[in-house]
């Protein structure tokens, strides 16, 4: 008999995101309205709700309209509008502005604020707990349960005081368990339980696989005469060449920019480092003098869903369903995939409550996945369905183009006949003797800087004495393979220094993981060619804690 205690609840939400805090939210509202008592908790991994959260952020107010339409008079964080929206190509030290009107109108910012993401989910817990919902924090969802016919039957977290080498330590603690009659993940990218459920379910059979990018993010204080609140710039071109992404620079409350570099994990070249390239478009001459005279403040990295909508898996299966980033909603060329997260946890939410009120649990919610597909998220998403794999295929300057006509006729009612397909991240890296190593400036300390200084700010915290959630499926790989045919690509990609090849010079080369760094970006489940590595919670509670990101 298990020693875990157990607790049960209509809807079990993992993950305290923009999709997780919407459907709770809005499955208390469908109950308030008719009288009725549903019992909703939320496990979130980060030491309070917040803590893991790292967007850009702009943010569509789209989806929080419906939700809360009075959510301006709810001392929202949304306080900065947007109010400039600049477009810029750069070369090594130059800037062309692209004209607004080249864009699309779906492409315009009118309307949206810019702010902290973790911010504004503080905010929205707080709604959610002033309706009744139960918000765990410090609590990772470990596994997932299933029911004896094959459907889900909800989560279990980590055990807690479990020491490195698999013993119990004095202040041990077993998982909880926690049963719903429907479980929803919202995990963010690449959740390693909805990693597991895919599998068991075959989620992406009639979808392309999901890509993604790795986006790196610094906040600034910045000198008072630069700053200007609602200014948004994003920048393309320099510092890469053989990848694809760009950067972005938002002037937030307080004298703050929140700026960084995103890079699409599709890149070939095993010596390109995504950090090293967001500190080199830092002295970009433009980037460089709205920094200078500025204090860096935090530093953080996620991983970003990029498929869009040919990547949206199957969303519902027997007893729970993936909402938000767990899915892969993110509107590739705006960089924004808040709304549409909040928009999928409303739906889900409300396919669930139906299911609950007629009596019925555990079944599939098709419902969910039909009203989905039909909404205003699909419509969105299919509108730049190729802009990623036409940048991926043709570069950023032809791919650029290319996508930008696809997206006028589209919004022409003329698009493209097709949907161009997705290859693996992991797939696409070029053996080290095809490549050319990349020589990257040393940081001056002022506006670039190095990775162990830049992973302080995000105060990413483990309890040392616990197993290492970067786990090894074979732990000859990482020398066999990766350091023999990619010279160890793992040391680069990581944006915290989690990994590093010692005993070189020895002539016994063996990879160090330094755990303790981990920002839980999942980067490194995403791109080591082997597929090797495999990211599992860690103790509930560690990680980064970022206070404004």
């Amino acid at each position: 008999m298990s020693e875990r205690e157990s607790m049960a609840y209509d809807v079990v939400i993992v993950g305290a995101g923009p999709a997780g805090l919407a459907a709770s939210i809005r499955l208390k509202q469908l109950a308030e309205k008719e009288g009725r008592e549903l019992s909703v908790c939320i496990l979130e991994k980060g030491s309070e709700v917040g803590a893991h959260i790292l967007s850009g952020a702009v943010i569509d107010p789209r989806a929080l309209d419906e939700l809360l339409p009075n959510w301006k008079d709810l001392d929202s964080p949304l306080t900065v509008p947007v109010t400039e929206n600049h477009h810029w190509v750069l070369g090594e030290t130059s800037k062309y502005g692209m004209p607004h009107w080249m864009m699309p109108p779906f492409m315009s910012n009118k309307g949206t604020y810019t702010a902290s993401l973790g911010n504004v989910c503080r905010w929205l817990a707080g709604q959610a707990e002033a309706l009744g919902v139960e918000i765990f924090p410090g609590f990772a969802a470990a596994e997932v349960l299933f029911h004896e016919n094959g459907a889900v039957k909800g989560v279990a977290t980590g055990d807690m005081g479990v020491a490195r080498d698999g013993t119990h330590k004095p202040d041990y603690q077993p998982g909880m368990e926690l049963h719903g009659k429907y479980t929803f993940f919202a995990e963010g990218a690449r959740g390693h339980l909805t990693k597991e459920l895919k599998r068991i379910f075959k989620l992406g059979e009639n979808s392309q696989p999901q890509v993604y990018g790795i986006g790196l993010k610094e906040l600034w204080d910045i000198d008072p005469a630069k700053h200007a609140p609602g200014r948004v710039i994003h920048t393309q071109g320099w510092p890469l060449t053989d990848a694809w992404g760009g950067g972005f620079l938002y002037h937030q409350e307080n004298n703050q920019v929140a700026l960084g570099f995103v890079v699409a994990l599709s890149y070939k070249n095993p010596y390109l480092n995504p950090f090293e390239e967001f500190q080199r478009w830092k002295q970009h001459p433009e980037i460089r003098a709205i920094l200078e005279g500025g204090r860096r403040v935090s530093y953080g990295a996620r991983a970003i869903n990029e498929g869009g909508w040919q990547s949206v898996p199957q969303l519902a299966f027997d007893g729970g369903a993936l909402i938000g980033c767990s899915a892969g909603f993110v509107n590739v060329p705006r960089i924004k995939g808040s709304h549409t997260a909040m928009k999928s946890g409303m739906l889900a939410a409300e396919a669930a409550y139906e299911a609950i009120a007629a009596g019925r649990e555990g079944d599939a919610l098709k419902a969910y996945d039909d009203n989905l597909r039909s909404s205003w998220v699909a419509d969105e998403l299919k509108m730049v369905r190729n802009v990623e794999p036409m940048v991926a295929k043709f570069g950023g300057t032809l791919g650029t183009i290319l996508a930008g006509a696809d997206m006028w006729m589209r919004t022409l009612k003329i698009g493209l006949p097709f949907t161009m397909k997705h290859h693996p991240d992991n797939e696409t890296l070029l053996r080290k003797d095809q490549a050319k190593p990349i020589a990257y400036p040393k940081p001056d300390g002022v506006i670039s800087f190095d990775l162990l200084s830049s992973v302080f700010l995000s105060n990413t915290n483990h309890e040392e004495d616990q197993p290492v959630h970067l786990t090894l499926k074979d732990a000859s790989v990482p020398i066999e393979v990766n350091l023999k045919d990619y010279d160890a690509p793992e040391q680069r990609y990581c944006p915290a220094g989690v990994y590093e090849i010692v005993g070189e010079e020895e002539g016994n080369p063996r990879l160090q993981i330094n755990a303790q760094n981990c920002v839980h970006c999942k980067t490194c489940d995403i791109k080591d060619p082997t597929q090797n590595i495999n990211w599992v919670v860690p103790e509930g509670g560690g990680g980064p804690n970022y206070p404004n990101m």
